[in-house]
């Protein structure tokens, strides 16, 4: 009798926590339930390297997985399909236009000296490109030009325009001629990208890269106006930071910081660091970024370069009310499909069904609970397996009930008739969830996608249905037994079954 309430008492307990666990954190719902967007990427060679090998996919994975977490999406899961490409799901994020870029550029950020004999060229070309950049600031969408044109104590105002006979000059010095019909932005852009590719050329070989970074952050600069990017080196760094500012110390020369073979800030070394150099391990990226620009930035640093380039091949966004139609259509199935259960359990088993039925119900709650702990995303194969796990509780229960039967029909009294019923039953549903846990092993190492989230929730189930069948019905149905008025074989066989002199 002690051992039967300490039972008793150890299902309250998880019924009282599991529906605590459900109300403080919820179920995680995925990308088809909650709708948000879909990413799919295609990695591809580069170099040397003429096929992706899996180390290499997964190295990439490694890279973007750090950028997803940097960007603050919740519940997201990144996961690599086939040999060559990865699926990124954003559930409730209906716009995957900033995810794409963080996410497709390469980030490859490289420190550079410029070559010597070439600061005419330069310093003709900086204070163009400085303009373009500074108007196409200007432009930006949700920029404030109020703000961005209020300069700095003893700072001349940020152009937020260029002139057309400027803007004629400047094409006609790099050789250029404007497109019939293209927009100032146009014309900027162009300019922007030429200007570029001329500065690029001014400089010499990567002597540091992002690689001895150890982190990145991002701070207003000292106007104001625009935000720069904080670095941080490991020794290494430090070591080749100090020396790379040393030799251009007081020269006139620029440090050139290049992300993507793109130049995104120039810097010149004053002659008090010819001796050392700037030491101590840090740097500041200035570029005009906006407060969302240098967040990516910061995110794409911090993620680390990516050892391959990726090419977004398909972006899907799943609106919330596919996803709202999806949950409500998974609900009726599912509370159809355990009413009719529960019936049949009621009315074929009775007094046992009705038990079932309890213990069902505590199966659904814990099972719940488990996906709110872990985290599980539930998603709609996950709901199916599930539902599925639910079947095979019940199917444990219906061994159990139909030893139950035999041993009644043979004569043996009712608390032998269920003690021996589930001993042996035992085995059979032993057997059967290992059989099934085996399927979702192999389930889970060799699927991929929402084939592993139906694996997880499906074993999940199984483990559980081990627990419910076995301790939670034989717990429920001696307490019931503990009253003498439901000790009654008509509760448990139709009439036309019990044995020959049974009331």
């Amino acid at each position: 009798m002690a051992r039967q309430q300490g039972w008793l008492a150890l299902i309250l307990a998880l019924a009282i926590a599991s529906a605590a666990l459900l109300a403080s954190y919820g179920l995680q719902l995925g990308l088809d339930l909650r709708g948000g967007s879909q990413l799919t990427l295609q990695v591809m060679p580069a170099g040397a390297i003429k096929t992706v090998e899996q180390e290499q996919l997964e190295a990439v994975k490694e890279v973007l997985e750090r950028r997803v977490n940097g960007l603050g999406v919740s519940e997201s899961t990144l996961q690599t399909v086939g040999s060559d490409q990865l699926v990124l799901q954003l559930p409730g994020e209906q716009d995957p236009t900033r995810a794409a870029k963080v996410l497709g550029s390469t980030a490859l950020l490289e420190f550079r000296e410029q070559k010597p004999g070439s600061e005419k060229e330069m310093n003709g070309l900086l204070p163009l490109k400085r303009q373009v950049e500074a108007v196409l600031f200007a432009r930006r969408p949700g920029a404030q030009a109020d703000a961005s044109n209020t300069p700095a104590p003893g700072q001349p105002a940020k152009p937020t325009t260029i002139s057309e006979a400027d803007m004629a000059k400047a094409f006609s010095a790099l050789d250029l001629k404007i497109p019939a019909g293209s927009s100032e932005v146009d014309q900027l852009e162009i300019l922007q990208a030429e200007v570029n590719r001329r500065v690029i050329n001014l400089y010499g070989p990567p002597l540091l890269t992002g690689k001895e970074l150890t982190s990145a952050g991002r701070q207003q600069d000292r106007t104001g106006t625009a935000w720069e990017v904080t670095l941080n080196f490991n020794r290494e760094g430090a070591e080749k930071f100090a020396s790379l500012t040393q030799s251009i110390a007081g020269t006139g020369r620029v440090l050139g910081i290049v992300l993507d073979g793109r130049s995104i800030s120039e810097a010149t070394v004053g002659p008090e660091f010819k001796a050392a150099g700037i030491t101590g391990g840090s740097a500041s990226i200035f570029g005009n970024f906006s407060t969302e620009e240098a967040r990516d930035l910061e995110v794409q640093l911090r993620g680390g370069s990516l050892p391959l380039p990726v090419k977004i091949v398909e972006v899907r966004t799943v609106g919330p009310s596919l996803g709202a139609d999806n949950i409500r259509s998974s609900l009726i199935a599912g509370v159809a499909g355990l009413v009719l259960v529960a019936l049949f359990m009621v009315f074929t088993y009775r007094l046992p069904g009705f038990v079932a039925v309890l213990a069902l119900s505590l199966y659904s709650l814990f099972n719940l609970a488990i996906y709110a702990l872990i985290p599980v995303t539930l998603t709609l194969p996950g709901i199916a397996g599930f539902i599925l796990s639910v079947g095979m509780a019940v199917d444990a229960n219906v061994l159990i009930f139909e030893r139950v039967k035999e041993e009644l029909r043979s004569g043996n009294t009712l608390i032998r008739s269920i003690d021996t019923g589930f001993s042996l039953a035992f085995s059979s549903i032993l057997d059967g969830h290992i059989t099934g846990l085996i399927s979702c092993v192999a389930l889970f190492f060799l699927g991929t996608g929402l084939v592993k989230g139906f694996a997880v929730t499906l074993a999940i189930g199984l483990v559980l249905s081990l627990f419910t069948a076995l301790t939670c019905t034989r717990t429920l149905l001696r307490l019931l037994m503990s009253y003498p008025s439901l000790r009654r074989l008509p509760y448990f066989l139709p009439a036309r079954e019990l044995p020959s002199g049974a009331a």
